[in-house]
């Protein structure tokens, strides 16, 4: 399930966290954040030829500079990881969070090369005023196919409006991945785990990122 994010319209996994004015997650809601942001990340890539061609330098740039500071990557590998997140040592556990980061890197600039024109669907938040953990509900209108709705569950830290899961369709890709790592603990360990992720990354990084298919 390595690509599992790129089952349903993947882009917007990625664009729905991203942002350009620094400080602002801090500030505004987060499901205004959301559809601020998305619409600014929407007009990036359809305006940029080399993005929409699977340019890789400039793909990963996008990625590293708009969504990844919107990501808690240590409480989505620790989720992913599970009840295997305690048998690994504090050294394992920063590689694991790097490694893990590194894949869903890969994952979302395949994602971006392949936009496809999709329609989003901002739902009204309910949540209390003070909420400090909440799930941001969009829905994305795809031409030709079913409407399949995304879930954000989102913290607010120190450093503003935090990711930590994504459900698509209802299901949670950090816990897609559990299983994957799951199955790796348990023939290999946690080593062993690191190995095939570090191995698997190194592949991605050696192939070309697809374009529009």
């Amino acid at each position: 399930m390595w690509h599992v994010i790129e089952r349903f319209s993947p882009f917007v996994v990625c664009a729905l966290l991203a942002t350009t004015v620094t400080g602002v997650a801090a500030t505004v809601a987060p499901d205004v954040l959301v559809k601020q942001v998305t619409l600014d990340v929407l007009d990036i890539v359809k305006r940029d030829r080399d993005i929409q061609a699977g340019d890789h330098k400039k793909i990963i740039a996008l990625v590293e500079e708009k969504v990844l500071p919107h990501f808690d990557f240590d409480s989505m590998t620790r989720i992913a990881m599970g009840r295997n997140w305690r048998q690994a040592s504090p050294e394992q556990k920063k590689r694991l969070v790097v490694e893990f980061k590194t894949l869903l890197v890969r994952t979302y600039s395949s994602a971006i090369s392949n936009y496809q024109d999709e329609k989003f669907e901002f739902q009204p938040l309910r949540a209390a005023p003070d909420a400090t953990d909440v799930t941001v509900n969009v829905r994305v209108i795809q031409p030709g196919r079913e409407a399949v709705r995304i879930d954000y569950d989102m913290e607010n830290t120190p450093d503003g409006w935090k990711c930590y899961n994504v459900y698509v369709a209802g299901v949670s890709l950090v816990a897609n991945y559990r299983t994957e790592f799951d199955s790796e603990v348990r023939r290999n360990g946690v080593e062993g785990l690191l190995k095939s992720l570090e191995a698997k990354n190194k592949s991605l990084e050696q192939a070309p990122i697809a374009g529009k298919k």
